[in-house]
């Protein structure tokens, strides 16, 4: 387990924007709530809470992955018919302690479906 530092830093603040992430011409999340992620130089992942996502055309998948700073991720794939995407989003479920807030919340690989957009928060 690596803390953040100002080697490697992370913010967690609340999105400036709602989420909305569609895929197969469907809205698989939008959140007024979710989490904006930036860490070191990468660009801001957005981690939208459980309760704003279609977890009915979702399905837990067998893969992992582990970051030394956020921990272990688990994956999720869309079954939308016709329109499927394999390991398009990763939770942490149990993040260390640093990053604590993004437990219970799900994030979307941009390359893995249709779009995620940022929309604003009072539309």
């Amino acid at each position: 387990m690596k803390a953040p530092d100002s080697a490697h830093p992370i913010s967690i603040a609340p999105a400036a924007h709602r989420v909305r992430v569609m895929h197969g011409g469907r809205a698989i999340a939008d959140s007024r709530r979710a989490l904006a992620l930036t860490e070191a130089s990468y660009p801001a992942v957005h981690y939208v809470p459980r309760e704003d996502v279609d977890m009915s055309l979702l399905s837990r998948t067998d893969h992992t992955s582990h970051c030394p700073h956020k921990g272990d991720a688990a994956y999720y794939s869309i079954a939308i018919d016709g329109h499927g995407s394999s390991n398009a989003i990763w939770t942490y479920e149990a993040p260390f302690a640093a990053v604590s807030q993004i437990a219970g919340y799900l994030a979307f690989y941009p390359q893995r479906v249709d779009s995620i957009e940022l929309l604003p928060l009072r539309d």
